[in-house]
């Protein structure tokens, strides 16, 4: 079976740096088949710092966008520093609305069992951008019956014994 190609409509979205002297690189996707592209911190005067277990902090990237309206940003974690280090975003994902122009932070933290050093130029997040469809809430006096009804959580049986 060969796969097929989709096309998708490839957005431009304006960016811009914090300071126009900053060396950082806008980010960029790093292989053909990346949904997210790196974001790196912008720390002051290039400086390292550290990052303690259980400790949360606000690392700037740098960069500001204008996006589109019905459009979001994600910031998502990277697996590796996940993995590697146990240093995530605190908040993830977090969404950058279209209206903000503010410079794009990271909360980053360390739930990790070691002291990690967050270097300048350093890849922290990913960024994703996905399409938003806006919606009007409608008020009923009954909802549609589903199969699963209002089972909460754990009611789709996530540990069902294997036979």
């Amino acid at each position: 079976m060969t796969q097929k190609s989709t096309r998708s409509k490839i957005f431009e979205i304006p960016i811009i740096k914090t300071d126009p002297k900053i060396k950082l690189k806008v980010p960029k996707y790093e292989t053909k088949g990346s949904v997210g592209l790196d974001l790196t911190a912008n720390l002051k005067n290039k400086k390292t710092f550290s990052l303690k277990p259980g400790q949360r902090t606000l690392v700037p990237t740098g960069i500001k966008i204008a996006l589109p309206r019905n459009m979001e940003a994600q910031i998502r974690p990277r697996s590796g520093l996940a993995l590697k280090y146990g240093v995530t975003v605190l908040n993830s994902p977090g969404t950058i609305d279209s209206d903000f122009r503010g410079e794009i932070k990271v909360i980053l933290i360390n739930l990790g069992e070691k002291l990690y050093k967050v270097k300048y130029g350093e890849r922290i997040a990913q960024i994703v951008f996905n399409k938003i469809e806006k919606i009007k809430w409608i008020k009923v006096k009954k909802l549609t019956e589903s199969k699963r009804g209002a089972g909460g959580f754990g009611s789709t049986n996530l540990r069902k014994p294997r036979k």
